[in-house]
């Protein structure tokens, strides 16, 4: 099922990254949460690229509240979703500096998860 589509412009970024395609990481996204029907307030920020360590690749910022295993809202958390070759590879919590000028966008697939 696809999650998200992004609309690049066709081609490689600087130092030959391909461009991401589409966000299809709702198993991983449902791995890492307790409760996947809860989602709420959903926001989703266009991939970047980004340097991590000694490379530099494309990373999507996701932000949403889920409910915890006592089903209470633990309010917004963020995530990095990582790219690599134009593939998403890894969805991670978004360490303080990846997501912190992300420009976000409403994202109601996430919330019909």
């Amino acid at each position: 099922m696809r999650v998200q589509q992004f609309h690049p412009e066709k081609g490689k970024a600087g130092g030959g990254e391909p461009l991401p395609q589409e966000l299809q990481g709702n198993d991983r996204l449902r791995a890492q949460l307790t409760d996947s029907k809860g989602i709420r307030a959903a926001l989703l920020a266009e991939p970047v690229l980004k340097p991590r360590g000694v490379v530099t690749r494309y990373i999507a910022c996701i932000r949403f509240d889920s409910k915890d295993e006592r089903g209470q809202y633990q309010g917004n958390k963020e995530y990095a979703a990582f790219f690599f070759a134009g593939e998403l590879t890894q969805i991670a919590d978004a360490a303080p500096d990846v997501c912190d000028k992300s420009a976000y966008q409403p994202f109601p697939e996430l919330e019909r998860l």
